[in-house]
């Protein structure tokens, strides 16, 4: 039986905190989750680091394993617990098999602990089941811009992981929950569910849904932080004389006043009309103008453009010359 390093698993150190140790720990569960990882040894990755977690995300564990790593145990080295070791769960060293999904080197310092008793004669002797929590599963959910505004459920499916009573997963299953999309979310941000994730082993708690919220691309909305962008095409004449836009929100329409002599780039502030904060205050709508020139023109109308250029004397690269 050999050592193993749970810290080194996880690729923390042994000083790392709770959330440290967590985080480490979901990022290799998603790298190497069997249903996503393409990597040939991913199974048994998945199941170190899920072991490595078991103990490293117990304060009571941590602590128990803590205490023969003092004795010099090296990762991949042969290992034998001290003698008269007793794991303070009550379950003695020198269990039977690796419980479950769990190795010889887990069983040998908590004995059963947590995985109920495996002996059908026992009853006399039989040991109350700490239960095992179940897995936390995270999830990207596309949120379209309107959608942070309804304040609407979205119906999502996902799949969670199914263990039969010794721990051993059985299959996957479908999901189904309406979700509420809170007010003031954006890109990225990550959402708890408690206890919406897979179900505990042996009494053990559910696991947690993590929602990341993805918003989708718009076509013709640009978020900045609470703020939207929208692009504005002008023709040349109405950005020089004003004009008056009928222009698209996420809640309808509204009127743009153009004044004469705007400039392409410019932004005109529409206040309150982008996204909600988490207090409910909305952020602004920029309207950024861009003059577009027509695709073609026909004789009579360069004829103009002529006629233009030599009333109005304007050379746009003036600067240059400075």
């Amino acid at each position: 039986m050999d050592f193993k390093d749970y810290y080194k698993i996880l690729g923390v150190e042994p000083t790392a905190d709770d959330k440290a140790i967590k985080t480490a720990y979901r990022k290799l569960a998603r790298k190497y989750h069997p249903d996503v990882s393409k990597e040939r040894d991913a199974e048994d990755k998945f199941k170190e680091a899920n072991e490595a977690y078991e103990v490293l995300g117990d304060a009571a564990k941590r602590a128990e394993y803590d205490e023969i790593r003092k004795y010099g145990g090296q990762h991949g080295r042969p290992f034998q617990a001290p003698p008269g070791w007793e794991s303070r769960g009550g379950a003695g060293g020198g269990g039977f098999g690796g419980g479950g999904d769990f190795s010889d080197f887990f069983s040998s310092i908590f004995g059963s602990a947590g995985r109920g008793n495996g002996n059908p004669f026992g009853r006399g002797q039989q040991q109350r089941s700490a239960g095992r929590r179940g897995q936390d599963v995270e999830m990207e959910l596309a949120v379209f811009l309107e959608e942070t505004l309804a304040n609407e459920s979205k119906k999502i499916s996902f799949q969670v992981p199914q263990h039969n009573a010794m721990g051993q997963r059985t299959g996957d299953t479908t999901k189904t929950l309406n979700v509420k999309i809170p007010a003031g979310v954006t890109d990225g941000e990550r959402i708890r569910l408690k206890g919406q994730g897979a179900p505990g082993v042996g009494g053990g708690a559910n696991g947690d849904l993590y929602l990341v919220i993805r918003f989708a691309p718009h076509p013709l909305f640009d978020v900045e932080g609470h703020d939207l962008i929208i692009t504005v095409p002008l023709a040349p004449w109405e950005a020089a004389l004003g004009t008056k836009v009928e222009m698209p929100t996420l809640t309808g329409k509204v009127n743009l006043t153009i004044r004469p002599d705007s400039q392409s780039g410019q932004r005109l502030r529409i206040k309150g009309m982008g996204l909600a904060n988490k207090q409910g205050q909305r952020g602004d709508l920029y309207a950024q103008l861009k003059v577009v020139m027509p695709a073609q023109s026909d004789a009579a109308t360069r004829e103009l453009w002529n006629k233009l250029s030599e009333k109005a004397g304007f050379n746009p690269r003036a600067q240059w010359s400075k």
